[in-house]
């Protein structure tokens, strides 16, 4: 008896793995113009976020945001809670700012202030210092553990430690008082949560510029989903002049490409090794391209060695590499700009005309209202009076809408230490006859300064009265 032959027609499936173990990008050292203007920018951004924090003013630090006191410290200028949707109208101005820098000049923010690019570059540096170039560090990586390769990542590792511990007190030190924070911390007297802070911030710049570094940029910040929806063809980015640059080929320096068949790009891979993200530019504009232009640099470096033109990797638009005319002006990048400077003004306005003083009044909730010995009806309030000014200030205190209101206190003044709050109880008394039945009005609180009637503030409220039969 024959046997039927079998076959085996089961479709084979492909298993994708959808984790990709991620490739340690190790750079090389590169110099030139865009480099000079990072280094520049870090410098000045350095200065600002480490030496403000130190700046004195007055019997304060310049810089304090105190949030036990519930006060906001910004050189001269101090805000209470209330003034909050003023931080709501910065971050709409750095929106409306970021777009419009984004239309015109790509992921430049990215590049060269974005505190995790700054950051990894100083890890980067730190690197290069115990660790050797590139060629050395990928040595050293592929090396068995031994002595030198254990005193050079330990040594890399103590520096990356120390920048993250000075980066996380100076950030908590805009929280607290800076001087205070470092005796605490050196003499072990920190608070709790101080110290939690100082720890959590000091993890997570380790972690951010020294582990995670180009994977943030490329899997966790959203700028870098969205930032296509916002370029055009008129955006200035960094680009590979394909036209120019190929056929790719190596030659000797100095050969004119065209005796060779060949484009300018000799393809010596510079411009990938200096690439943060690891991406090669010649491949066209990818969503990783953080606009940092190490990649013009380094290419300019190369061109001026084979005595080529430089120029071959640089800031242009698709329209520039098409031949085209480039439009610097343009309907978005007007609206953006338009809406930037109208907020940046109403911004201005807001904050020159925000009030010296503010006023606040709640009722006394033990007792709706009470009768003097007089025969008075008389509600009790707790008023808080806030001196927003640097210096001490004395306030007139009345009460009005009705004008048998009476008020108990001596002189109807109030003086107010700088930048402090006073909070006090006050007696509005009147008498039962003048209310004509009434048992609930609406009353206004005032309060202007002595030395200038333009700095004033007022609350509303109600008075109560008992029902007269």
């Amino acid at each position: 008896m024959s046997k039927i032959p079998l076959e085996d027609v089961t479709p084979k499936v492909e298993t994708i793995d959808l984790y990709a173990k991620r490739n340690k990008i190790q750079t090389r050292s590169y110099k030139g113009l865009f480099k000079n203007i990072r280094l520049l920018g870090v410098a000045f951004l350095f200065l600002l976020y480490f030496g403000t924090v130190w700046l004195p003013w007055g019997d304060r630090q310049a810089v304090l945001w105190d949030l036990p006191a519930r006060q906001f410290h910004i050189f001269s200028a101090t805000f209470q809670p209330e003034d909050f949707f003023l931080l709501s109208f910065l971050l709409i101005i750095c929106a409306f700012g970021l777009f419009f820098i984004t239309v015109f000049a790509g992921r430049v923010w990215c590049g060269y202030t974005c505190p995790q690019t700054v950051w990894t570059w100083i890890f980067m540096w730190a690197e290069r210092v115990t660790e050797g170039e590139r060629n050395a560090r990928l040595k050293l990586d592929n090396a068995p553990m031994s002595a030198n390769k254990f005193l050079r990542k330990a040594a890399k590792h103590s520096i990356w430690l120390a920048v993250s511990l000075i980066t996380a007190i100076t950030f908590v030190g805009y929280f607290t008082p800076i001087r205070g924070l470092f005796v605490d911390i050196f003499t072990l007297q920190i608070a709790g949560w101080a110290l939690f802070w100082v720890f959590f911030f000091t993890a997570a710049t380790y972690i951010n510029a020294g582990w995670l570094r180009e994977q943030v940029c490329i899997y966790m910040c959203p700028y870098a989903r969205f930032q296509s929806v916002m370029f055009d063809a008129d955006t200035l980015i960094v680009s590979y002049d394909t036209k120019r640059g190929e056929p790719r080929g190596a030659r000797k320096k100095g050969v004119d490409p065209a005796e060779v068949g060949k484009g300018d790009c000799i393809d010596c891979q510079v411009c990938v090794q200096v690439c943060p993200t690891g991406i090669d530019i010649r491949e066209g504009l990818q969503y990783e391209c953080i606009g940092c232009a190490a990649c013009v640099d380094a290419c300019d470096e190369i061109m001026d060695k084979m005595e080529y033109p430089r120029g071959l990797i640089r800031y242009t638009t698709e329209h520039a590499l098409e031949g085209k005319n480039t439009h610097w002006l343009r309907p978005r990048l007007i609206g953006y700009g338009t809406a930037l400077v109208a907020m940046i003004c109403l911004f201005i306005i807001t904050v020159g005309n925000l009030s010296q003083v503010s006023l606040d009044i709640e009722r006394d909730r033990n007792v709706l209202y009470r009768e003097t010995s007089a025969g008075d009806v008389e509600n009790v309030y707790i008023v808080k009076v806030f001196n927003k000014a640097q210096t001490e200030r004395t306030y007139q205190i009345e009460v009005a809408g009705h004008p048998g209101l009476k008020l108990e206190l001596p002189d109807n003044r109030l003086t107010v230490a700088p930048s402090h709050k006073l909070e006090l109880p006050l007696n509005v008394q009147m008498d039962p006859a003048e209310l004509g039945g009434a048992t609930n009005i609406p009353i206004t609180f005032k309060v202007t300064a002595t030395d200038d009637e333009d700095v004033r503030a007022e609350a509303e409220s109600r008075f109560m009265a008992p029902q007269v039969r």
